[in-house]
């Protein structure tokens, strides 16, 4: 499983190749577009971005999975989010956009785990790592 260190040095890179390169690299990781999801932390409150993907777009609706490479433990950004659900999103280097996180119903979650291993197939590897069922969040423009 990646340690904090080894996801925020992820994150650094993956924020520097979309910088240098305008965009060219970074934009699709395993054919999924790419994210800056911005949540306000749990416990300093303040603004805290991080680089995702998203393995389904449907209109407005952007889900996010909440993996962290099948280890055993939420992301702090998904700890984030459930605490505090307005976040922000920033689609392929697009403007910020105000939106609102909820995690998956199991209904939700049922009809779109599927499509979600279907675009990337490492989420289903993720999922037999661990014992934890990996949430998936749906994001959606705040009114």
């Amino acid at each position: 499983m990646p340690t904090d260190f080894q996801l925020k040095t992820m994150n650094g890179v993956h924020r520097a190749l979309l910088k240098v390169t305008g965009g060219r690299i970074g934009n699709q990781i395993f054919g999924m577009p790419s994210l800056e999801l911005t949540t306000i932390g749990r416990k300093s409150g303040t603004p805290r971005p991080v680089m995702l993907t998203t393995p389904i777009i449907d209109g407005d609706t952007v889900v996010v999975v909440a993996s962290r490479g099948g280890d055993p433990t939420h992301p702090a950004w998904f700890l984030n989010l459930r605490d505090n659900p307005e976040v922000e999103v920033s689609l392929a280097q697009g403007p910020r956009k105000p939106m609102l996180a909820h995690v998956a119903t199991p209904e939700e979650r049922a009809q779109l785990w599927p499509r979600v291993v279907s675009a990337y197939k490492g989420y289903g590897d993720y999922q037999t790592k661990t014992t934890r069922e990996i949430p998936l969040v749906l994001l959606t423009p705040r009114t």
